[in-house]
């Protein structure tokens, strides 16, 4: 269902804009912005699914939602999608991975949806390479020392970047951006995708090799993979025994790729130096065993939390919208979206070529 001619669709905000507000603002001039008022920024999932079925949203027609905004309506699965107002063709969603969406589900009642990517990828890969040469120098040992007046503590010699190894899982935009940091490290780069990235992209002439290889002769492995059934506990017990004895691991990702008991275990039998974290798998419970191993470089999933990189996102989320109402198409579908056009599903959502 479209707007009915000479009505301004309806567009619903999950969530807060902080950054781009002028922006979001001017998207007033062709869509009715839900006033604040029946906007989702408090609540419950129980509330907002009442309030889908009572048809409180009935008309709605894209939905421009942030990842807090997770935190009250839950993760958008397929007994919440199933409640969606039958008028919704589009979710705009703020954030790169967007594993809290069922994207096949949305696909199957013809919603498209977009995130955030590019926006993303040098924020996240500054965090990477901080993780990487805070776990190297286990730097979190001198840090709380020197906070308790206890000077250097019990900080023994640690390890530097150069001429090492570095295994980067999942060389999309941010894999590639934290291979070109790399290289400014003196790190040899090797990665493993899906498939081969195209030559004219590889501008660090990085190697690729088999998941197997990666794990069994990187010396940093940074972990840069969506979260999907095939990547939940990727990294578990059997890995981390393939991977080299004093490897350290960085994950930016997503918490659940890898198991974190298991993490644990090689921290302590020392198979692992060291590990950089700024995702969790229960987040924001934090894995008593991590918080109690001083190799552990921990951070509460702010890897994109810098005022540049939020405006970024926020900027592209209302860009999407904006495509929505405008011209009917997403400018950064996701996958699950764009097969679901290109297989005639979404007839009339139209995206700008995105591949």
């Amino acid at each position: 269902m479209s707007p009915s001619e000479g009505m301004k669709p309806v567009v619903l905000l999950l969530g807060e804009v902080v950054l781009a507000q002028a922006e979001w603002n001017a998207l007033g001039a062709i869509a009715e912005l839900r006033p604040l008022e029946k906007q989702l920024n408090h609540g419950t999932r129980d509330h907002f699914l009442a309030d889908c079925k009572t048809g409180l949203y009935d008309g709605v027609y894209a939905i421009s939602r942030t990842y807090d905004s997770t935190q009250i309506t839950g993760r958008f699965d397929q007994t919440l999608i199933a409640a969606l107002p039958s008028s919704l063709r589009f979710i705009s969603h703020n954030g790169a991975g967007y594993d809290s969406i069922d994207a096949h589900a949305c696909a199957a009642r013809g919603i498209a949806v977009s995130n955030t990517p590019g926006a993303v990828d040098a924020c996240s890969a500054d965090t990477a390479m901080f993780l990487i040469l805070g776990a190297l120098r286990r730097i979190h040992v001198p840090l709380t020392a020197l906070r308790a007046g206890k000077w250097r503590g019990k900080m023994g010699l640690t390890h530097e970047p150069e001429g090492k190894t570095l295994g980067i899982l999942g060389m999309g935009g941010i894999g590639t951006a934290v291979a070109r940091r790399a290289i400014g490290f003196g790190l040899n780069i090797q990665y493993h995708n899906r498939s081969c990235i195209p030559e004219q992209q590889n501008l660090v002439n990085a190697k690729y090799v088999s998941f197997e290889d990666l794990l069994r002769t990187s010396d940093i492995i940074s972990v840069h993979l969506p979260l999907n059934s095939s990547t939940h506990g990727l990294i578990s017990h059997a890995e981390f025994a393939k991977m080299k004895h004093g490897v350290v691991l960085v994950n930016t990702a997503r918490g659940p790729i890898v198991n974190e008991d298991a993490l644990v275990a090689a921290l302590e039998s020392g198979q692992v130096w060291g590990a950089g974290l700024d995702v969790h798998e229960r987040e924001p419970e934090i894995h008593p065993g991590l918080i109690g191993n001083e190799y552990c470089v921990l951070l509460p999933h702010v890897g994109t939390s810098t005022v540049e990189t939020q405006r970024k996102m926020e900027v592209l989320v209302v860009e999407n919208v904006r495509g929505a109402v405008e011209r009917g198409m997403l400018v950064t579908p996701v996958y699950e979206s764009r097969m679901m056009i290109r297989a005639g599903a979404g007839a009339g959502m139209l995206t700008n070529g995105t591949s």
